[in-house]
């Protein structure tokens, strides 16, 4: 028996006996799938990550509230470290799914970023991904990350990708729309994991789904359409091309802090790195010669 183990089998909220199967996939917390006689649900554990701006308490109240506006499966029990959802006898989506359901996940975005502010409660939290990277930065460069010599060039890039951004109204976003973060029934989609939600602008939840889904232009287009209810004039495109490199900036320095800090069983931080690096590399050349953006 694990110390896993034991830790959930001390969990007071259990009906009866149980049976613990670990549920993977996750890149910086521990999850499980507990059955007991009252049925199936997931265990997860997980301290505060100062360094990455998470608070545990802060994601309960917000899993709580998206449970309660209709996203998101109900917690069932909660103290310091662990939370215990509903498990959803549900599928976890890939880039595939979500680029074959963006006119869906669209209007799934729209309705959380509209509905959220009525449930969440208590002090208010603002995401905003170039304070995140500027940062990360700092975190890094304390740090002695092996990316300190690259510092100045992604500061310098997010100020670049930061002056094309539109001012559109604050809206309470998850603001780490991974594919992994939707799950589908097969009658409707859900949301999972608040770690990093807060009040933040449409734009970077917008660019998430779709940098990390791999969209192209034209489905990018096609979300944008649907979560506008108009087609994207041209300072929309410009300013979610932008969002788009800052989301995969983001993603790329997160994993860069998680290599000092973090050492979740079986994930590869300097991997993951290397790998959003050059999806960033990519969907930067695409703007910069879309845009006509230069190099500051």
């Amino acid at each position: 028996m694990t110390a896993a183990d034991d830790r959930i089998r001390a969990l007071p909220c259990w009906n009866g006996s149980i049976e613990i199967a670990p549920l993977k996939g996750g890149l910086s917390n521990e999850s499980w799938v507990v059955t007991d006689a009252a049925g199936k649900h997931v265990a997860r554990f997980g301290s505060d990550f100062p360094f990455h701006h998470v608070l545990r308490e802060r994601e309960i109240m917000v899993a709580k509230a998206a449970h309660a506006a209709g996203f998101a499966p109900e917690v069932r029990y909660a103290q310091p470290g662990v939370m215990v959802s509903a498990y959803l006898d549900a599928r976890t989506c890939d880039a595939a799914d979500v680029r074959a359901d963006k006119e869906r996940i669209a209007a799934m975005m729209r309705r959380f970023h509209a509905e959220m502010p009525r449930h969440v409660w208590g002090a208010g939290f603002m995401f905003w991904v170039f304070h995140v990277i500027r940062d990360y930065a700092r975190t890094l460069a304390t740090g002695s990350s092996r990316m300190a010599a690259a510092l100045p060039g992604y500061l310098a890039l997010a100020d670049e990708l930061e002056k094309v951004q539109l001012p559109l109204p604050i809206i309470f976003g998850h603001n780490d729309l991974l594919p992994a973060n939707f799950l589908d029934d097969g009658a409707r989609l859900w949301l999972i994991d608040f770690e990093y939600a807060g009040f933040s602008t449409a734009m970077f939840d917008l660019a998430g789904v779709a940098s990390n889904a791999g969209m192209s232009e034209a489905d990018s287009e096609a979300l944008l359409a649907t979560y506008f209810g108009e087609d994207p004039g041209p300072d929309i495109r410009r300013s979610h091309s932008a969002m788009q490199c800052a989301s995969l900036l983001r993603e790329a320095m997160w994993s860069m802090v998680s290599e000092l800090h973090l050492d979740a069983p079986g994930v590869d931080y300097v991997a993951y790195t290397e790998e959003n690096l050059a999806r960033l590399e990519i969907a930067l050349e695409g703007h910069r010669t879309r845009y006509g953006t230069r190099r500051p």
